[in-house]
């Protein structure tokens, strides 16, 4: 999908490109592939590196063309695995930019409809590229709420009943702060490194650059906290259930012991030899109350013990 935007008080969609216009392409197609490479001459190269899910965030340059890649968050196709991080790439030179992503992404719609809200122009290329890194940390912080909320969930389930399935959604939610953990940190190099241009220095907006390290800071921060609870959650339940499993192996030896004890009379006096019972017409009787008497009193000391 193709679309292009102008400034117009916030960013405005037109039907065609003109200069300076921001051209922003999710999931390309072929002919969107060779508009890119064949009519904007936009190096391959980049584009092959965007269709990468794996890229780092990173900035080159190649032919005059300037590559940005970030990573930003979306909701997962997998059931299981409620979010994970996707590259965006922002191409631009001179009065072409353009914005390529290989999934439908919730962020840039919102971004542009966020521009329009607030009347946001965007001055230059670079100016995007800031806006758009902080738009990113603050869907980063958007989707950790949910991802607290799903850490609660489970809690709540593990508290009922602890099976597989409470804890592998817990494993799914590591999984995904792993991811975010990652992304961020990415992010937050690729910041430092365009601040350290120094054709830049003077045109960037030192109100944004600041609202946008203070958003990825709080990102960050927020991401750690979360990976540290759940760390936490984890060990604690996996201490519980060790404690489970180890308190039903005590109940079944204790169980084993109690039955032992009647089998063990019934296997002497079961013996084809002579016991004094052989003809004592109670002897059934009396082996029988012996078990039991015996059996009550290993029930008994183990409930003593707390065995039981």
């Amino acid at each position: 999908m193709r679309a292009f935007y102008k400034n117009n008080n916030g960013l405005v969609e037109t039907n065609e490109w003109s200069p300076n216009c921001w051209i922003n392409i999710e999931c390309p197609t072929l002919e969107e592939k060779k508009y890119l490479v064949e009519e904007l001459t936009i190096p391959e190269g980049f584009y092959n590196d965007i269709e990468d899910i794996d890229e780092r965030p990173r900035i080159e340059s190649e032919d005059g063309w300037t590559l940005i890649i970030m990573r930003i968050p979306v909701k997962s196709q997998v059931v299981k695995l409620p979010f994970h991080t996707i590259p965006v790439g922002i191409i631009f030179k001179a009065d072409v930019c353009v914005t390529v992503s290989f999934h439908q992404t919730e962020m840039l719609t919102d971004f542009v409809r966020y521009t329009q809200r607030k009347n946001i122009n965007i001055k230059d290329n670079f100016d995007l590229v800031l806006k758009l890194l902080l738009s990113s940390s603050v869907w980063f912080l958007k989707y950790l709420k949910q991802v607290n909320q799903k850490i609660k969930l489970a809690e709540d389930n593990l508290e009922k009943s602890i099976k597989n399935e409470e804890l592998q959604a817990l494993l799914q939610i590591e999984k995904c702060l792993v991811f975010f953990m990652t992304s961020l940190k990415g992010n937050d190099i690729l910041l430092h490194r365009i601040k350290n241009i120094k054709a830049q220095r003077e045109n960037f907006d030192s109100d944004l650059l600041e609202d946008v390290e203070i958003e990825l800071r709080q990102a960050q921060e927020t991401t750690n906290i979360y990976s540290d609870i759940l760390t936490g959650t984890m060990d604690a339940y996996a201490s519980v259930i060790s404690n489970n499993m180890n308190t039903i192996m005590k109940q079944m030896t204790s169980i084993s012991i109690i039955l032992m004890i009647p089998t063990l009379i019934a296997s002497l006096y079961g013996m084809n030899v002579p016991n004094d019972l052989q003809d004592n017409p109670y002897g059934i009787g009396i082996i029988v109350g012996i078990s039991i008497l015996l059996s009550a009193f290993g029930v008994f000391l183990f409930k003593r013990r707390q065995w039981f």
